[in-house]
């Protein structure tokens, strides 16, 4: 978009951030004049976020690479209530020491995306729990819940799911987005943030935020949204049949996240490289052009510049030499995911079916036997030709036996 003077809109607009914004004309005038600060909140539901928060997270990275203080604000407070946003039931309560144990397993993932410390530019990070803890309820209803209307409130998305599918949404979850509005006029007092940020189904808890603001101190606050991110297919961004795409590298290990990225679908290609690369563009639609088999290469670029992002160049490395010899070499690379069985159970036989399962390679008994009778199952590369067949310590190679599940998902197996 050339009418667009801020570096920042500019590039998020390119490359497919932007879903709605509240007064673009507005924020792209404050932007191309001063520095600013902005914030995106995220709640401390488990102990790593997954790739569904990456989009969020390269949204900070971008506000600060083009000249902007960017604020992480973790919802300490908000968490022991639980965001209603897209939910057909209220999330599962949450101690305050599962809380802070989930909060200190998400802050380690922000120093790899953005630079913090005490200059113009650098990033904050900050809980809400500092203020929304020393809240006294009928100070805060009588200063601020006049401003929020029920009219207004029943008609955000996230009310009317739950309502139109006859799902209880409790006077608990309705106090959220008054909090989190409360937020933003919070992080304006104190750090002059004058923009908050998120996925498209917070679309209604931010206007609280900015409409808030604008009653209670007369500010000049602003929204922005990115869209909400599926695959071509339709899935959901971080979750696949295994599980979650976790960003911790305690909770998934740089080559499995490798491993993720390298199997996107051929239509993702140029929309992933944009959203969670910094390359540039004409390079993305250079790569995203590639026909057939070549487009296998750009897989490979999109998943060695995500990996390196998130676990560090080493890791990312180290992750596609693995996929080089176990793909192209037919090799065990020991570097690859590895399980303990004891040597006994070895020495007497393990189902392969049984083994499968055990590896996390098939949820059930019956999915195992499913993939082994459609041709999927491998041991040291070799097709099973029957899911009971018993894998046994004669199957050890160089020490480990290697399990494989469809064409790309590899386990060693090591005895002890």
């Amino acid at each position: 978009m050339t009418s667009l003077k801020s570096d920042f809109l500019r590039a998020i607009t390119e490359r497919g951030y932007m879903h709605q914004c509240t007064d673009l004309e507005g924020l792209d005038k404050r932007l191309s004049q001063q520095s600013s600060a902005a914030y995106i909140g995220f709640d401390c539901t488990a102990p790593s976020l997954h790739v569904g928060s990456l989009m969020q997270i390269m949204l900070l990275r971008w506000w600060q690479k083009t000249g902007h203080k960017p604020i992480v604000l973790m919802g300490g407070g908000t968490t022991r209530i639980g965001d209603p946003s897209g939910k057909d039931e209220a999330r599962k309560m949450l101690t305050d020491a599962d809380i802070g144990r989930n909060m200190d397993g998400i802050k380690s993932v922000f120093g790899k995306y953005l630079a913090f410390g005490d200059g113009k530019t650098d990033a904050l990070m900050v809980n809400n729990a500092d203020w929304l803890d020393k809240l006294n309820y009928i100070d805060f209803l009588r200063d601020y819940g006049h401003h929020f209307t029920i009219n207004r409130m029943l008609t955000f998305d996230s009310v009317k799911l739950r309502l139109e599918r006859e799902q209880p949404l409790t006077f608990l979850e309705f106090n959220y987005m008054l909090l989190q509005g409360y937020d933003f006029v919070e992080l304006f007092r104190r750090n002059t943030c004058v923009l908050q940020m998120g996925g498209s189904d917070q679309w209604g808890n931010i206007i609280n935020g900015v409409e808030l603001g604008r009653r209670a101190d007369q500010a000049e606050l602003y929204g922005l949204t990115s869209p909400l991110l599926t695959t071509s297919s339709g899935a959901k961004m971080g979750k696949t049949a295994q599980g979650a795409i976790w960003l911790n590298a305690d909770m998934m290990g740089a080559w499995e996240f490798w491993q993720y990225w390298r199997n996107t679908e051929d239509a993702d290609v140029g929309r992933f490289l944009k959203l969670f690369t910094e390359l540039p563009l004409d390079e993305i639609a250079r790569l995203e052009a590639l026909q057939g088999s070549e487009i296998n290469e750009a897989k490979k670029i999109l998943a060695n510049e995500v990996t390196r992002l998130a676990h560090g160049e080493a890791a990312a490395a180290e992750a596609a030499e693995t996929a080089r010899r176990t793909f192209e070499e037919g090799a065990a690379a020991d570097t690859l995911p590895t399980i303990e069985i004891p040597a006994t159970e070895l020495e007497a036989g393990i189902p392969a079916f049984a083994l499968f399962v055990r590896a996390g390679l098939a949820a059930s008994n019956g999915e195992a036997k499913r993939l082994v009778k459609g041709g999927g199952g491998k041991v040291n590369d070799a097709t099973l030709d029957t899911e009971t067949r018993p894998v046994t310590a004669a199957d050890l190679k160089a020490g480990v036996i290697k399990l494989t599940a469809g064409k790309k998902r590899h386990i060693l197996v090591k005895p002890v």
